[in-house]
C-alpha cells in the first residue's frame, strides 16, 4: 500500500505560513538557565506588601546605647543623617541616588545603599469623610534613624569629588546630612564617641543617693 501524498499546491501554501508571536507575550529573560542573581530594585522590599496594612510607626531609637549603622562599613566615604529621625520616601531616595550617579558619571566607583524603603504608606483622598480605613497604598518609604548612614562610596575618587556628590544628594532629600569617612568615630544618639566612651554616656549625670542615706526633709 503506497503512502498518501499531498498535492503540490497545498505544500506550497503551507510553506509560506509563519507562526507570529502575540504582541502580549514577552520573553522574561533571554537566558533560560542562569546562575546570575536577578537585579532587584533596592528601593522596594523583596516580599512586597503582602500582609495586613502596617501602622505609621516611628524610626528606631537606640535607647540601649547602640551605635549600629552609624559608621562607614564597606566604602571609603558616607552620607549620614544629622538632625533627627524622619521618614524618607522611595522617590526622594531615588533622586539622591540619581544625583550621585550623575555627578560621578565616567568615574570608577561603587555605590552602596544602606537602607531600604520597606514601609508602605497609605493615604485617602482629599475632602473625604472620617473613617473607612487607612486608605489605599500610595508609596514606599523608609524610617531613617538619627545618625544613620544612607549612602557609601568606594572607588578611585578624590575626597572633594565625593563631598560634592553627597552634597548634591543631600539637597534632593529632606533633612540635614553630614559627610563621614572610614575610621570616623561612631555616634550614640547625637553624641559622637570621640574621646567619650559609651560607658561614660550610660552613667547617671547625678550621683544616685540611696533612700536610707537621704537626709530628712
Amino acid at each position: 500500500m503506497t503512502p498518501a501524498t499531498m498535492p503540490s499546491s497545498l505544500l506550497a501554501r503551507m510553506g509560506g505560513l509563519s507562526i507570529a508571536r502575540s504582541p502580549h507575550t514577552a520573553l522574561t529573560s533571554s537566558r533560560t538557565f542562569t546562575t546570575t542573581v536577578a537585579h532587584q530594585n533596592w528601593l522596594l522590599p523583596k516580599a512586597g506588601d503582602t500582609g495586613p496594612k502596617t501602622r505609621k510607626g516611628k524610626p528606631r531609637m537606640p535607647t540601649g546605647g547602640s551605635t549600629r549603622g552609624t559608621t562607614v562599613m564597606w566604602g571609603d566615604y558616607g552620607l549620614r543623617m544629622k538632625d533627627h529621625d524622619r521618614r524618607v520616601s522611595a522617590a526622594q531616595l531615588k533622586n539622591g541616588e540619581e544625583a550621585i550617579r550623575k555627578r560621578l558619571r565616567g568615574l570608577k566607583y561603587r555605590l552602596y545603599m544602606r537602607i531600604c524603603a520597606n514601609i508602605p504608606v497609605y493615604s485617602s483622598g482629599n475632602e473625604s469623610r472620617m473613617g473607612k480605613g487607612k486608605g489605599t497604598f500610595d508609596y514606599w518609604a523608609s524610617r531613617v534613624a538619627v545618625s544613620k548612614i544612607i549612602f557609601e562610596l568606594k572607588g578611585d575618587l578624590h575626597e572633594k569629588v565625593a563631598r560634592e556628590a553627597f552634597r548634591l544628594a543631600a539637597n534632593k532629600m529632606p533633612g540635614l546630612y553630614e559627610f563621614v569617612k572610614r575610621g570616623d568615630p561612631p555616634v550614640m544618639g547625637i553624641t559622637k564617641l570621640d574621646g567619650v566612651t559609651a560607658e561614660e554616656l550610660k552613667r547617671p549625670r547625678r550621683k544616685i543617693v540611696p533612700l536610707l542615706e537621704q537626709p530628712p526633709a
